[in-house]
């Protein structure tokens, strides 16, 4: 999408502060419901960022993949829990919460110097790459298919496993009730 500059740094810092929001809603909302259409709300935010990058075949991926299939197998999973557990909890700070917290803050360090440290001199920041990209879809999507089959068979396996894995906990879980 190829928009002026004030208009793009306009849309960029308003996508930023709602994925900044609706990261925090999936972080600090108690209702497991809340938190899981807060985390579609950063997915459809994370696709808008990819099209004012004009990546539209990712950005349509991303909203296939992850808000049409992840996020509503997330939902089902958490609609088909018993919401009183999560309505009567007073601990307000456990353990789990400290080291959770711990490990969290140390990424988060960890990345704030690493990208610190890291060189961008060089990074060329054009969308001459995302034209050619659009121009060669099919063979791209077809060096995505082999890439996908040959390069990154294992970690695409695993992840097809272990939607399979949630998958199977949300419908025993459904036929529990």
């Amino acid at each position: 999408m190829d928009l002026t500059g004030p208009i793009h740094d306009i849309l960029v810092v308003f996508l930023g502060l709602v994925l900044i929001l609706g990261g925090l809603g999936v972080v600090l909302f108690t209702n497991p419901i809340f938190s899981a259409f807060s985390l579609g709300l950063v997915l459809i935010c994370v696709s808008l960022f990819y099209i004012l990058l004009n990546s539209y075949f990712v950005a349509a991926a991303q909203l296939l993949i992850y808000v049409g299939a992840i996020n509503v197998l997330i939902l089902f999973a958490v609609m088909f829990m018993k919401g009183s557990e999560y309505s009567n909890d007073l601990n307000l700070w456990t353990v789990g919460d400290g080291v959770t917290s711990l490990v969290c803050t140390s990424i988060l360090f960890l990345l704030i110097s690493t990208i610190s440290d890291t060189s961008w001199y060089g990074i060329i920041w054009t969308t001459k790459a995302n034209h050619i990209i659009e121009q060669d879809l099919i063979s791209n999507v077809q060096q995505i298919g082999i890439h996908l089959s040959t390069d990154f068979f294992l970690p695409f396996e695993l992840i097809s496993i272990i939607l399979l894995v949630a998958l199977i906990g949300a419908i025993s879980m459904a036929r529990q009730n």
